[in-house]
Formats: C-alpha cells, sequence, structure tokens
C-alpha cells in the first residue's frame, strides 16, 4: 500500500512518480534511511534500468512455479496415465479413425499414447533454460563502466544468478547479449511447450469425453453429488469438461504471450510489461486444468462388456488381417475382395467365417486367418503398453 502511494499519490516530500519500480526504490530507500543504512540507500537500484529488476523477479517466479507447482502436477498425471496403462494393457478397444469402426486396440495402449505425448513435453519443458539480464539501459554496463570501470560486470552478472540459483533452488541463466530487456525468447520457448503439454491433455480430455458418452468408460458416482439440478440420473463428466475449459484459457494466453513478447520496438518499448503481468493467470488456468483432470482420472473404469459388444457387433474389422495374410501368400486381389465383401454392407460373423471357410486355400492358411481373428487381433497393443 505505501510502494502504490508513493507511485500514485506521492508523500509529502515526494511528488507521485507514476513509476512502479522507481517507486519500490522510493520506500526501501526510505526503510534503509529509517534503520541507520543511509550510507548504503544509493546503492539500491544501482546502475540498473527497471528490467533488470523485473526480468530477474519474473524469471524466478516462472523457475519456482514450474519446479514447485506445474512440473509436480504435470508428473502426476504422467504417472497416472501410466498405471492406467498398465491395468488396461490388454483390455480390448474398438478403435476408431475418422469416427468409423477401425481395428481392436486396447485403453492401455491409448492411455500409453497420451502418457508418451505428456513425457515428452514434460523433458522438453525441463530442458529449457529461462534467461535473465542484468546489463543495464541498452545492455552495454555503460553506467556500471563508468562508476566502477575495474569490474568484471560480465562475470559479476553471471555469479549474481547463480548465487540466486543456489539460494532459492531455481534454474535461470544469464544473457549477455541483450538490448534493454531480455528479448523473451527462452519465455517463448517455454509457454509453446506448456501449450503443446495442454493441447494435448485437451486432446485426452475431449477423447475420454466420447469414452464416457459411448459408456466405454464408466464414472464413479462421489457421495452426495448432483449431476444435474433438475435429472436425478446424471452423471456429468464435468471433471474433463472443466479441465478443457481452462486448458483453452491458458492456451489463449500462452500462444498470446509466444506471438508478442519476441517483438518490442528498438532496444524496448513497454508493451511487453501488461502481458506479463498475465503470465499467473495462464499458470493459474493450467494448474486448475491439471487438478480436475486428476480428480476425472482417478474416477473412471473401464465397461469390459460394453467394450467387448462394440468389437462382436463389427466383425467387419478383420478384413484387414485376413487380406493382409492372403496378400502375403500371392493371393489374387485380395484387398479387392474383401473390400467387395465388407465395404458398406452389415456382415456378421457367421458371414466372414463362412467366407474363410469358402476360400481357395490350404487349411494351415484357413487356421491362421481364425486364429487371428478369433484371438482379440490387437498386435502387440498390450507390449507396447506396458513397454
Amino acid at each position: 500500500a505505501e510502494v502504490k502511494k508513493i507511485e500514485t499519490k506521492g508523500t509529502s516530500k515526494l511528488p507521485a512518480t507514476n513509476h512502479d519500480v522507481k517507486a519500490v526504490e522510493y520506500y526501501l530507500k526510505g526503510k534503509f534511511n529509517n534503520n541507520g543504512l543511509s550510507n548504503l540507500s544509493e546503492y539500491l537500484h544501482f546502475a540498473l534500468t527497471s528490467e533488470d529488476t523485473n526480468n530477474i523477479s519474473y524469471a524466478m517466479m516462472i523457475s519456482s512455479a514450474l519446479k514447485k507447482i506445474i512440473l509436480p502436477e504435470l508428473i502426476t498425471i504422467q504417472k497416472h496415465l501410466l498405471k492406467l496403462s498398465a491395468e488396461h494393457s490388454n483390455c480390448s478397444l474398438l478403435a476408431r479413425t475418422h469416427g468409423q469402426p477401425a481395428i481392436p486396440t486396447t485403453f492401455g495402449k491409448e492411455f500409453r499414447i497420451f502418457e508418451n505425448r505428456v513425457k515428452t513435453q514434460i523433458n522438453r519443458i525441463n530442458k529449457i533454460k529461462i534467461l535473465s539480464k542484468l546489463n543495464g539501459a541498452a545492455g552495454n554496463y555503460n553506467a556500471h563502466m563508468a562508476a566502477f570501470p575495474k569490474i568484471n560486470w560480465l562475470k559479476f552478472s553471471e555469479s549474481f544468478i547463480k548465487h540466486l540459483n543456489n539460494e532459492f533452488n531455481l534454474n535461470i541463466f544469464i544473457n549477455m547479449i541483450t538490448p534493454q530487456i531480455e528479448p523473451h525468447d527462452s519465455y517463448c520457448e517455454l509457454f509453446d511447450a506448456l501449450s503443446a503439454v495442454n493441447m494435448i491433455l485437451t486432446d485426452m480430455c475431449q477423447d475420454i469425453w466420447r469414452y464416457i458418452s459411448d459408456d466405454l468408460l464408466i464414472q464413479k458416482a462421489p457421495k452426495g453429488e448432483i449431476g444435474s439440478s433438475t435429472m436425478p440420473h446424471k452423471i456429468n463428466p464435468i471433471a474433463f469438461e472443466n479441465a478443457e475449459g481452462n486448458l483453452g484459457m491458458a492456451n489463449a494466453l500462452f500462444k498470446h504471450f509466444s506471438s508478442k513478447l519476441p517483438i518490442s520496438r528498438l532496444q524496448r518499448d513497454l508493451s511487453d510489461s501488461t502481458v506479463q503481468r498475465n503470465f499467473g493467470v495462464a499458470f493459474a488456468h493450467s494448474l486448475i486444468a491439471y487438478e480436475s483432470l486428476l480428480k476425472g482420472l482417478s474416477r473412471i473404469t473401464v465397461n469390459v462388456t460394453k467394450a467387448k459388444q462394440q468389437i462382436a457387433a463389427h466383425p467387419e474389422i478383420y478384413a484387414e488381417a485376413i487380406q493382409t495374410i492372403l496378400r502375403r501368400e500371392n493371393f489374387p486381389k485380395p484387398y479387392e475382395l474383401l473390400k467387395t465383401l465388407t465395404r458398406g454392407s452389415k456382415i456378421t460373423k457367421a458371414k466372414l467365417n463362412k467366407f474363410v471357410k469358402n476360400l481357395k486355400v490350404n487349411k494351415k492358411i484357413k487356421t491362421e486367418i481364425f486364429n487371428s481373428i478369433n484371438t482379440g487381433y490387437i498386435g502387440i497393443a498390450d507390449k507396447l503398453a506396458k513397454n
């Protein structure tokens, strides 16, 4: 409150600064002067431009938020998906491409796909170096050298950032070559990675929503929870819908950050300042989404019966297996033969079995075909889910 007063109204001794960093400087000088440190007060904000202070503060907050909050949440999601992958590695699911029945996969493999994608982005985020600067109003240590020309300011800058890392368990680095601002390229790299992981999680939310809609996943009903104000039976997938909405809000900001922040007129303009004040909003929406998603994941179970029924209702999905084995045997035009049999036609398992029995191939090949279509036809999906 005192700092804001100095900035907007001033004091009996100071006019309003209309400058937030200078207001902080004057506030701290007052504290120094009142506590026997007046001989040091002019070293507050010494040789610095506001951005020297601000960019390091933002870098510290971002690094801390990643280490303490965002990455632990993402790792928890990744581990939960890995657990679901192992639990349902062999549980068959009818894959759909273009929304249409394709061939079998497993729930475990589908969860593993998202786990692997999330893990890739976690590794990407961990490798990003958050950059900072401490080199004055035009990035050349002009004032520093004017006052203390014998000090190695490059070494000092590097040592100061290392001290912050050690003191606060951070992971920020110094950028020696800048204009007045640190150009924010490392921020953009980070926000692109966070946007990517958020898009992956949005993709997963939408898939899970569809599986719930198709009764392939069942949600546990928490005791006392109400799903609808008028329909007592409802158990809505609100955890995934809430996550999706917040991921979208976060990404709207992350994408603006990435497109806006690398651009600054000449040695700097102030348009980045108001944008950076919204970093916390994007992180907050992401965190809300991650927590909602974890809640949703903890409440779902696979409807094995429904999944088996869905596969049984579409025996045409085995056409791929049949025509591929026949092609290996140099059988004439097997793809075209299976296309004629199955495409646009409602086929039964009995009709498919009859077709295989009537094929002019030896008994061994027929047995191989029947084994393929009667033992799940999931390839190595179970191994991929657990690998």
